[in-house]
């Protein structure tokens, strides 16, 4: 089996925990072993932290490589904020030896780890599609209900396209790929790239006005027929779930990647913690 870190991020672990109980199932049965990062924190999130300190942002992030680095693997993730913060932060440090060494300077003085430019960061649907293929999902598929399903990327999984160059940005089709391996059919919904409406502080600071994106993109989503959402972040997830309960005039099942493909694959509904999401989930 291939073996990778696994970042569990903050929205995951203390919100949707099925997301990772599902991530777990899902990439064993696919020949994948994930093993836990002790000591791992916050990334820090992209949206916030590098706005306002980006040594300080760049430093935590450099600590989560570190321990990687000590486990001798990879880090892979589920979360496109995590995603972007330590996919950026090695590109940087891996790429810089000056810049690594200022960073390392701050890393030993306050943890006494350094980082020597040796991970790589790779994202859940990169994975599997680049290195697991959609025809290996499409075998495990046991015929699910075929829905359609509204497929939401995300602000940073793609983007910056220039050094992830995971797909088009513009016109991405590697999730929805592995989505209708899965069973379902992804609909083309309007401004299908736009943020969730949480990102970068925008949930914390005016709640309002992320609901008013969130609206929207539901409002895009009810108008192409979905039946399902599916994320490919706990975030997104998270706005997605909570914003139509709080909307309280949309009922569409939400579905992170990994729990879509553990109902594919016919695995306990009990260990993919529907139960827990705010707008219920009867599929």
């Amino acid at each position: 089996m291939t073996k990778y870190a696994f970042f569990l991020g903050c929205i995951m672990p203390l919100r949707y925990p099925g997301i990772e109980s599902s991530t777990r199932q899902v990439l064993e049965s696919l020949g994948v072993e994930l093993e836990d990062m002790k000591g791992a924190s916050c990334c820090p999130a992209p949206g916030v932290m590098r706005s306002f300190d980006q040594m300080y942002w760049m430093s935590v992030g450099a600590r989560n490589l570190a321990i990687a680095e000590r486990m001798g693997m990879d880090i892979l993730t589920i979360c496109n904020g995590c995603f972007d913060t330590l996919f950026e932060v090695a590109h940087k440090l891996n790429h810089d030896p000056e810049l690594r060494k200022k960073v390392n300077k701050i890393l030993k003085d306050a943890t006494g780890m350094e980082y020597n430019g040796t991970v790589n960061v790779r994202h859940f649907v990169e994975l599997i599609y680049k290195d697991i293929g959609v025809e290996a999902v499409r075998a495990k598929a046991k015929g699910g209900k075929n829905l359609k399903a509204a497929v939401h990327y995300g602000c940073h999984f793609l983007k910056p396209s220039n050094i992830k160059k995971i797909d088009d940005a513009e016109r991405p089709h590697v999730f929805d790929d592995i989505v209708e391996a899965a069973g379902m059919t992804s609909v083309p919904y309007k401004d299908k790239g736009t943020c969730c409406g949480a990102g970068g502080g925008v949930r914390a600071r005016t709640p309002d006005v992320a609901l008013k994106m969130t609206k929207e993109n539901l409002d895009n989503m009810k108008a192409a027929g979905a039946e399902v959402i599916v994320d490919c972040c706990p975030f997104c997830h998270l706005q997605y779930d909570v914003g139509q309960m709080q909307l309280k005039e949309y009922h569409t099942p939400v579905l992170h990647l990994s729990q879509l493909l553990g109902l594919a694959f016919g695995m306990d509904k009990e260990k993919l913690g529907l139960e827990v999401h705010q707008t219920k989930v009867n599929l």
